[in-house]
């Protein structure tokens, strides 16, 4: 179930950039998009300017929204298989195993090495 999900949700993502990146620039940045002759818009294309706008809003939408809900599924899925608590409540692995120390006892007097 979760396969499946996690591919469905990659689709999705790849989908989503794939209509974002169709969009229309709005910035007007570097003398692109916008409505200076740049390369879209026109009356020629597929759709009219509008109509291909409308289209590809309600599409990113419709992908977002799909995309929010396979991440939170995801995430629920990913939260109710795992065994609950944190890493760091589980002991070292492949450690001693700590043991409770006293402070070393002197062997004898220190004496100064020259």
């Amino acid at each position: 179930m979760t396969t499946v999900l996690l591919v469905i949700h990659l689709l999705l993502a790849i989908a989503l950039i794939g209509t974002v990146l169709l969009q229309k620039s709005e910035g007007g940045g570097l003398g692109i998009g916008g409505g200076g002759g740049g390369g879209g818009g026109g009356m020629g294309g597929f759709l009219s300017g509008r109509g291909t706008a409308n289209l590809l809003t309600r599409t990113t939408a419709i992908l977002a929204a799909c995309f929010m809900v396979t991440s939170l599924t995801l995430t629920l899925l990913a939260d109710s298989s795992g065994g609950g608590g944190s890493i760091l409540d589980a002991p070292v692995q492949g450690g001693a195993a700590p043991t409770e120390s006293a402070p070393a006892e002197p062997e004898g007097p220190s004496v100064p090495v020259q």
